[in-house]
Formats: structure tokens, C-alpha cells, sequence
């Protein structure tokens, strides 16, 4: 059917299938369209089937995703023999991140192919777009200032003092008048920019010498040095298909040489393009359709010292049976690629490699924003996690524009305030943290006892607080290893060194010694704090309320402060660091700020006597007699041990 010719209007098939052939996908998508509008009557059905697919295959080519699914689904509709067309018709679907779709077309291709790698990894991306998988903390914006109304992309620092940064551009003012019978575009030139005294971006211009002509210049590479560019150019002659060959240009005064050919293979059937030297110079990887490869378009590369014997395709942990395109450096063992044929979000995704120890290649989906459901490619670094890569996401023309790229730092923080015992904000307290990364920082709290530190992502760390009068506390935690910001609370509770201390939840049974399980978590507490200043020695008192003779309420609490002492030493405390003491009823407590605040009937001040407790209301006098009940402690000396 294909040696046929129709002649409808002066559009032949036979002239489509030879732009076609030549590579000149605007120019035969044209006359597809026209041969296509002419076949109406019903015994054309088949072929307008074949016209259609052909003009879906032009379309693809063209990154015209809406247009070429479009057209796929024609082809089918008119019974397109060849299962190929879902999926294609998948792919541009996805590309337009219509993944339902997508997701149906490759289910109904791998029906009659269930082993094809592609589709496989293509349903793969699919029903991760649709489940919104990947996502990353990048922020991705539009670079205005490089941007064209035309095509603008594979973006390159020129060395790295990221002062220069080329690209290529097919804006209305590159060399030549003549449009691209591939494209419908004028034909590309290398652009460039330079950063001004304030390091903002001025406005890109082209290369001054040689190098751009009439032809299609682009995709530019360097040398470490900067002195040698490396870019593609577009072979073309007349009735002949079109090839693509890499080119070198030399820099001399700020002018970029006229372009010679890097001879990579005899090979003149191929194509060899989108350039990239491995930073120390002695590689040059490019991306072509030679034989040998996985399939599609596969990365290459060759030793740019002993280039004989030396060409080797990177194998399939990279190149698969799509096309894997534009590789860049980021250092000797990581690089990125774009490629269709591993799982990714539709049309080309941009993907990160890491040398692995046994020589292979770890590869990973940079996730979204980075990618899109549209090409994403040409990506090259500037400062940390920043740069520059091409896409053509959000234009249904198919044009490719710059876009910036960024890591922002997390935000990982902790928090706090330094206290006493009353709650309230110790004066000049120091804050040290240290990390098991090495980091080690120190702080004064602020007047409020507030404090803040900045932290890394999945470390563990120990906090120190003290402060003069107070004994120091310790606290211990982990980061989280999630890549989002995140804030930690932590407070520190000072214990002072010249008046009794509090020890919470201590519980015995009624009218026993015995302490209650419960109060384990204030024991330990308590045996921490001594563990945290073991210079420090103390007395363990313990008090009752008014009820009962004074003589059995010293025995009582005699022995209550006896089992907090026998408790510490079972944890590990010296005995001779602690001594006992039972008070009775001797020593009823005075309201602090901190107890006036949970119990407002209480004025800050007052003292819990006998006669001020009868005073008050029955439901008073229990709250009263609760507050006496207590065991606490106070610093006998600070200086165990230092002599």
C-alpha cells in the first residue's frame, strides 16, 4: 500500500513518505494532512488508516503530544494493522498527563506484546503520575530573561565559575532565513549569557566568530577548561536524510572558531549527538542510533586521548529499548540523562547515575517538579542543588524553554526554653548540642529562656542546658530523615541549687513507705539528673501533711525518704552522695508562682501552716494538705569527687 500514489490536490504520498524519510517532520506532516482531508469515500478507509498513523508518527517527532494522539486514534479508528500505534498513542497520552488514558492503551499493546520492556516500564510511569508518586522539595520556575517566543533549551555553564552559561535558541534573530523542514522553525544557533558586577544575569546574545551559521548548531559541551566546545550539528543535503554529527569549536579572545567535525565512527548512516566531557576531560559522551546499542537512542562514549578501540555503549543500566539522550556531569561518578524508556511521568524525564562499586550504574527518577508529563531535559549544575534544565511543558506548540531548578536547604530547627522548677525563665543559662555528624554548637538563652538551633536532616544529637545556681540537664533525640522542614520542641527544667526541689509523681501506699510503681518514671528522672552532675551531693527529704502525731509522721516520712535513697542506689547512684531525711509535718511548703498558677486559691507566698489550713474551706484544706505531701531535694555540696 505504501508503493502507491494518491494524488490528492498535488499532495502525493509518495512526496510525504520521502520528507518523511528525510527527516523533514514539519514539511510531511503537512502534505499528510492534506492527502488525509481528500480520503473520504469508505473504500479509503485503510488508506487513510496508514495516512493517519504516518502523520501521528511526524507529530511524535515533533513533540506535538495532543496532535499525534489525536491522529493515533484516527489511525486505529480506520483499522491500522500494526499494535504499535497504542503504544505510541500511550506515550503522547502520557505526555499530556491524561495517565487513564495512557494506562489503558499500554494495557491494550502489552495484550499482544506482554514482554515489550517499554511499554512495561511506560504503565509503570503512567500509574505513577496518576498516583501523583515521586514528589520533591525542587522549586522549578520559567527562566523569562532566556526565553524566546521560539525554542530555547540544553542549557551549559561554560566552566565553573558559573559566570557564562550557553544554550541553544531558534529565536527570530539566529543566522539564516530559512526555515527547518524538520521543525517549521528557523534553524538553531548557540546563544550565551553573562552575569553582570551584581552576579544578575544579563540578557543572552549569540556567540561572536565562526560558529553559528545557516545550519543547525547546538547542544553545547566543554572542555574543564572552557577553551574547547563540543555541540551538535544537523547534517543536511539535498535529497538526502538527515544527520546529526558533533562538532568541535576552539575559543580564542571571547570568539568561538568556525566548527569542525569530531570523527567518532566510519559509520556515516548514524547520528551522534548532545555532547558532554566527564569533568576531568578524558571522556566524551553523546547520545546515537549506531547499531550495537539497546534500542532507540542510546549514550555512548569514547576516550577523547586513545580514541581507537575505545567506543562503548554504558550498557543497559542506562540505555534501554526507548531513547536516553542529553547526559551531563555533575562529577566523575554521577551524571544525568533524559530518557523515555525508564519508568518516568511521559515524554522524555531527566534522571540522576550513580557509579556504583561494582562499576554498574544506580539510576533514579528525579521526581516531580523536575519532571513533568512533557520532555524534560539538558540539565546542568550551578551552585549546591541549582541550575538550569529545557523543557516544553505548558506549550502545545512543542517548544522547548529554560527553566531554573533549586534545593532549598531544609529548615530543620529545634526549639525551647530554659526554666526552673517554678517555670520561670532562668537568666544567662548556656545551651550546647552536639551532633554525631561532628557538629557542635553553643547558645545563651534569650532573657525569655528561649533558644533555637539549626539542624541537619537524621542525626542524633545531646543537649546540654545550665546555668549558674542550677544543676545542668540532658536531653537526647534523633532528627527525622524526612525530606521536609520540620521544627523540634524541647524544654529544659533547671534544678536550683540553693532551695529545696520538688521530685514529681512519687507515690506510696496509704500510711506505708512503700513506693507505688507509678512512681518510677520520677525516680529515674531523678536518678538521670544526679547522673547528668555527678559532682553533686544531696539530701532526700520527704514531708507529710498536718494529719497525725509529729512523732508518726517523722517516722513515716523517715522511711518514704528512705526507699527513694535505697531506690537511687539500686540504679547505680553512690550511697555516700545521698542522705535522708524525714521532716513530718515540720516543713509545710510555701506557695511558689508555679503552684499559685495550678491552684489560684493559693496567693504566691503563702505559707501551708496548721492554722492558715483550718482556716480555709474543706475542699481548700485537702488541696493544701495535698501540696504538703511531697518528697523533694536539696544540694548539699557541689564539688564529689573534684579533689
Amino acid at each position: 500500500m505504501a508503493a502507491l500514489l494518491w494524488s490528492c490536490g498535488g499532495a502525493k504520498l509518495a512526496t510525504a513518505n520521502e520528507q518523511m524519510e528525510r527527516g523533514e517532520y514539519n514539511d510531511a506532516s503537512k502534505t499528510y494532512r492534506k492527502i488525509y482531508n481528500k480520503l473520504t469515500k469508505r473504500e479509503e478507509r485503510a488508506q487513510r488508516g496508514e495516512v493517519a498513523f504516518k502523520m501521528a508518527e511526524c507529530h511524535r517527532r515533533l513533540n506535538q503530544y495532543a496532535r499525534a494522539a489525536a491522529a493515533y486514534q484516527n489511525a486505529a479508528r480506520y483499522g491500522y494493522p500494526d499494535s504499535t500505534l497504542y503504544l505510541y498513542m500511550a506515550q503522547m497520552m502520557a505526555a499530556q498527563a491524561n495517565y487513564n488514558g495512557a494506562i489503558k492503551a499500554y494495557k491494550d499493546y502489552l495484550a499482544w506484546r506482554p514482554d515489550d520492556r517499554l511499554a512495561q516500564n511506560g504503565l509503570i510511569g503512567a500509574e505513577m503520575g496518576l498516583a501523583k508518586k515521586g514528589g520533591t522539595r525542587y522549586v522549578v520556575k520559567s527562566s523569562k530573561l532566556f526565553n524566546s517566543r521560539r525554542a530555547d533549551y540544553s542549557p551549559m555553564y561554560l566552566d565553573r565559575s558559573l559566570e557564562q552559561i550557553y544554550f541553544t535558541s531558534t529565536n527570530e534573530k539566529v543566522t539564516g532565513d530559512k526555515k527547518s523542514e524538520i521543525t517549521g522553525m528557523k534553524k538553531g544557533d548557540i546563544w550565551f549569557a553573562t552575569k553582570n558586577e551584581r552576579g544578575e544575569w544579563k540578557k543572552p546574545e549569540p556567540v561572536e566568530g565562526e560558529l553559528n551559521t545557516d545550519a543547525d548548531e547546538g547542544t553545547p559541551a566543554f572542555s574543564p577548561d572552557g577553551s574547547t566546545m563540543y555541540l551538535s550539528r544537523a547534517r543536511r543535503e539535498p535529497n538526502a536524510n538527515t544527520g546529526v554529527e558533533i562538532y568541535t569549536s576552539q575559543r580564542s579572545d571571547a570568539k568561538w572558531s568556525a566548527p569542525v567535525k569530531f570523527e567518532i565512527t566510519a559509520d556515516t548512516l548514524s547520528s551522534y549527538a548532545h555532547p558532554a566531557v566527564s569533568p576531568d576531560g578524558k571522556w566524551l559522551y553523546f547520545t546515537s542510533d549506531m547499531p550495537g546499542g539497546q534500542g532507540g537512542r542510546d549514550i555512548w562514549r569514547i576516550n577523547l586521548v586513545e580514541r581507537a578501540g575505545t567506543l562503548e555503549n554504558l550498557g543497559e543500566w542506562i540505555n534501554t529499548p526507548g531513547d536516553e539522550m542529553f547526559p551531563t556531569f555533575r562529577s566523575d561518578s554521577v551524571f544525568y540523562f533524559s530518557s523515555n524508556g525508564h519508568p518516568g511521568y511521559g515524554g522524555l524525564d531527566i534522571f540522576r547515575a550513580e557509579l556504583t562499586p561494582s562499576g554498574g550504574w544506580s539510576v533514579t527518577n528525579m521526581g516531580t517538579p523536575v519532571n513533568s508529563s512533557a520532555d524534560d531535559f539538558g540539565m546542568t549544575f550551578g551552585e549546591g542543588e541549582s541550575g538550569f534544565f529545557s523543557s516544553n511543558r505548558g506549550d502545545n506548540r512543542g517548544f522547548d524553554h529554560l527553566f531554573t531548578f533549586e534545593l532549598p536547604d531544609l529548615k530543620i530547627l529545634i526549639s525551647g526554653w530554659v526554666l526552673d522548677k517554678d517555670e520561670e525563665p532562668v537568666p544567662n543559662a548556656v545551651i550546647r548540642i552536639v551532633g554525631n555528624d561532628g557538629s557542635n554548637q553553643k547558645q545563651v538563652a534569650r532573657a525569655d529562656g528561649s533558644f533555637s538551633f539549626p539542624l541537619d536532616r537524621g542525626v542524633s544529637y545531646v543537649m546540654l542546658a545550665g546555668a549558674k545556681g542550677y544543676l545542668n540537664a540532658k536531653q537526647e533525640f534523633v532528627s527525622d530523615t524526612a525530606e521536609e522542614d520540620a521544627e523540634y520542641g524541647v524544654d529544659f527544667i533547671l534544678a536550683s541549687i540553693t532551695k529545696p526541689v520538688v521530685i514529681d509523681n512519687i507515690f506510696y501506699d496509704f500510711d506505708k513507705a512503700t513506693l507505688r510503681p507509678e512512681s518510677k518514671a520520677g525516680l529515674d528522672e531523678m536518678a538521670q539528673v544526679l547522673r547528668d552532675n555527678p559532682n553533686v551531693t544531696i539530701e532526700m527529704a520527704s514531708h507529710t501533711d498536718r494529719k497525725g502525731s509529729e512523732e508518726y509522721n517523722i517516722d513515716l516520712s523517715s522511711r518514704r525518704a528512705k526507699s527513694v535513697i535505697d531506690y537511687l542506689i539500686s540504679v547505680g547512684i553512690a550511697p555516700e552522695r545521698l542522705q535522708s531525711q524525714g521532716y513530718g509535718k515540720s516543713r509545710p511548703k510555701t506557695i511558689t508562682k508555679k503552684l499559685a498558677r495550678e491552684y489560684p486559691q493559693f496567693k504566691e507566698g503563702d505559707v501551708l501552716t496548721e492554722e492558715y489550713i483550718l482556716a480555709l474551706p474543706e475542699a481548700d484544706q485537702e488541696a493544701a494538705d495535698q501540696i504538703n505531701r511531697r518528697t523533694e531535694f536539696q544540694v548539699l555540696s557541689i564539688d564529689y569527687q573534684m579533689f
